[in-house]
């Protein structure tokens, strides 16, 4: 049996939310509704336009904010991931623990250098646009990661994002190869449509000869295929498949069959980890005994619930009860 139901590897950001007008956006000469790398420089000319605006602060990361809700869930969990030796990366750590994570933060000592930040646009259209300085997480390599946990886990979890750096991907294949060598499952995340688009060699290298599940929006999983050549193709990269569809709901391919998985209508103020709580209720799911339309109707509510407030997280009660109601129903 295995110790840990997901095991996550991602980058560790100080999550910095702010709510804006597009014309800000504009000013700054921002793209909305993706994700951009930035300079530490560019980030703080950013930050210092923003000035106390920018005080809302959460730890976060794509892989971090699903490995969290799967923790708050009641699942077990372990997060590999680089902060540095600073406040920043001491609150993220104990965030962490805070949380049930069990991390590879534990036992590797920080180095000197900087957490890296994601600045968080939310305009009033619910739209979230990220502009990310990695920091020391730039580093993240084989050295995070915990072999052991992973060959102890049923899933590894991985999050696209780590494409945009070399070692980081090469920790990510390390990761995969060091899962599937122990005969455990692989999931990944596409986590945004830039990856998808200027990233796309790397991501399949990540993906080797493919995983057990495959994470992705509409948006990151047509490029300029129709939904359906976008479904055929899922299918060769991933023996399962998550694809979420916005307001239409989500699809997801057990294997076997296409499941459609309803809306859950609601009015979205802030969009920031939707896609995120989604795989954490999905994956909570299937590592803890429920079928795979059943796991889709928690990671559905679960997101929908999220984009009614602010922030990527909810309360750990919030999170049991939503579990309770798809048990139930």
């Amino acid at each position: 049996m295995a110790r840990y139901d997901v095991y996550g590897l991602g980058n560790a950001l100080l999550d910095v939310e702010c709510e804006v007008a597009p014309e800000l956006l504009v000013e700054l000469g921002i793209d909305k509704g993706v994700m951009t790398l930035l300079d530490e420089a560019s980030q703080n000319k950013i930050l210092a336009r923003l000035g106390s605006a920018a005080s809302k602060r959460t730890c976060g990361g794509s892989g971090a904010n699903t490995i969290v809700a799967i923790s708050q869930f009641g699942g077990k969990t372990f997060y590999s991931c680089k902060v540095a030796k600073d406040e920043p990366g001491q609150y993220y750590l104990n965030d962490l623990l805070e949380c049930g994570v069990d991390t590879n933060l534990k036992t590797h000592p920080p180095a000197d250098g900087i957490t890296g930040k994601c600045l968080v646009f939310v305009t009033p259209d619910a739209d979230r646009t990220m502009n990310t300085f990695l920091g020391i997480s730039s580093g993240l390599s084989d050295i995070e990661l915990v072999p052991e946990a992973i060959a102890n886990s049923t899933y590894t979890y991985v999050e696209g994002y780590l494409v945009t750096g070399e070692t980081s991907k090469q920790a990510a294949i390390a990761a995969r190869e060091i899962a599937v060598n122990a005969g455990r499952k692989v999931a990944l995340t596409l986590s945004d449509q830039n990856m998808a688009k200027f990233f796309k060699p790397g991501l399949l290298d990540m993906l080797g000869t493919g995983v057990d599940l495959l994470f992705a929006n509409e948006s990151e999983a047509s490029g300029t295929q129709d939904l359906t050549s976008a479904i055929e193709f899922l299918k060769t990269m991933s023996k399962s498949f998550a694809l979420t569809l916005g307001a239409k709901g989500s699809l997801i391919f057990d294997g076997h069959t296409l499941i459609e998985i309803a809306p859950v209508p609601v009015n979205a103020i802030d969009t920031v980890g939707a896609g995120d709580m989604y795989a954490g209720g999905l994956l909570y799911g299937i590592t803890n005994g429920l079928d795979w339309a059943t796991a889709g109707r928690l990671g559905s509510l679960a997101s929908a619930k999220l984009v009614t407030i602010p922030g990527a997280r909810m309360a750990t009660p919030d999170l049991q009860a939503l579990l309770t109601e798809v048990m139930r129903s």
